[in-house]
């Protein structure tokens, strides 16, 4: 039979295990029989006992009330105390050397904290940390069009540091998403004013500080409180549906910029070679000139003093002018053939046996041309031999 069946046990008594007898029977708390769980209602009437103490109110049980009163009261005001030591100590906090803190209370810009230990009362304060040294990048690559109407696919990557906490915490509600707008913004703008071969080429560079001027005049319009370090143009080339097309064209380009370059080294070369030829050819007409106006002044000046030896002493001089003559007739003659007066004969006079024999006496070290002694020897020779066969000819008549 149940526990709680009426009549079940027949003693007229509730054998409810779990609510002894108030007056210390086996069920209950002071018993010797099981000890159930606590009473949920004499829980809660101490608490409003005690809560009624610390406001003042009286309590409604005796004598015996107003002891329980007093030592509540102690506990709450050491629970109270605890409360608050923990309350104060939770609003310590570190802020490292690269960062800013950023105070709001209740909501409201307070301060700007710098690095250390501050504190700053929880719950009605709110602190945020701001690095501002750490460089942050941002990519950002899209189709453009140029000023020439091409579409040319752009990629380049923003550096930027967080110059403002304040501005940066309170003025812009995404600042990261107003600087990727405005990286857009910036970058159609000069990329619609460029044309794509300057920016295929050699215009990457002046892209990127275009740029980082227009793209740092909007952050500061917008309060944003960033600052553009840099702006690398990583790639910038054609659709990858035209990309070989392209680059068949920049590589003719580039060849034809390689040819106008050789093409401009050879005739930094070549021009300069002429003019030195131009000039040297200048020169050795210049020296020509001198020399025969040298020459025939000489030789006018010879023949003038030529002249008066001459009215001295006419044959003398003439015969001098003879073997002279002669001298410049046979120098380069190595064989020569005289008609001799009165005679059908040809005298033949070999200068070059005569020259040689003349000059294995003289030096053997001398060349073939003849000195003005051995001129005169063989001149002599020559009108020797002359004379014998003059003679030798004239006897043979005379028989």
């Amino acid at each position: 039979m149940a526990w709680n069946e009426p009549g079940g046990s027949g003693d007229g008594k509730n054998h409810d295990p779990w609510n002894g007898d108030k007056r210390g029977g086996p069920g209950g708390p002071k018993g010797g029989g099981d000890q159930g769980p606590p009473d949920l209602d004499e829980a809660l009437r101490k608490l409003q006992e005690k809560l009624n103490s610390i406001f003042g109110k009286v309590s409604s049980g005796g004598g015996g009330g107003s002891s329980s009163s007093g030592s509540g009261s102690g506990f709450l005001w050491v629970l109270l105390a605890v409360v608050v030591v923990g309350w104060a100590g939770m609003g310590f906090y570190t802020v490292d050397q690269q960062e800013r803190g950023v105070v709001l209370r209740l909501g409201k810009y307070y301060e700007t904290v710098n690095p250390g230990l501050q504190w700053n009362p929880p719950m009605i304060d709110e602190v945020t940390k701001v690095n501002v040294t750490r460089v942050r990048t941002l990519d950002h690559r899209a189709l453009m069009l140029t000023e020439d109407e091409n579409i040319v696919d752009i990629d380049v990557t923003v550096q930027y540091l967080i110059i403002d906490p304040k501005a940066y915490r309170l003025n812009v509600r995404d600042p990261e998403g107003s600087l990727a707008n405005a990286s857009e913004s910036a970058l159609r703008q000069v990329v619609g004013s460029s044309e794509m071969h300057s920016l295929l080429t050699e215009g990457r560079e002046a892209l990127g500080f275009s740029v980082l001027d227009r793209l740092q005049g909007y952050m500061q319009s917008y309060g944003t409180g960033l600052s553009i370090s840099k702006i690398n143009v990583k790639n910038a080339q054609a659709p990858s549906q035209v990309q070989d097309a392209f680059d068949d064209v920049i590589k003719a380009r580039e060849d034809e910029q390689r040819v106008k370059n050789e093409a401009e080294s050879y005739a930094n070369g070549i021009v300069p070679e002429a003019r030195g030829e131009a000039q040297r050819m200048l020169e050795e007409a210049n020296a020509y000139r001198e020399e025969v106006l040298a020459r025939a002044d000489g030789e006018a000046k010879r023949f003038i003093a030529l002249l008066g030896e001459y009215r001295k002493a006419p044959d003398v001089t003439r015969e001098r002018l003879y073997l002279d003559m002669m001298q410049s007739v046979l120098e380069n003659n190595p064989k020569v053939l005289i008609d001799v007066e009165g005679g059908n004969n040809m005298m033949y006079l070999p200068l070059d046996k005569l020259m040689q024999n003349s000059n294995e006496r003289r030096d053997s070290s001398r060349g073939a041309r003849l000195d003005d002694q051995g001129l005169r020897d063989l001149t002599d020779k020559v009108v020797d031999e002359m004379r014998v066969r003059q003679s030798t000819v004239t006897r043979r008549e005379g028989r």
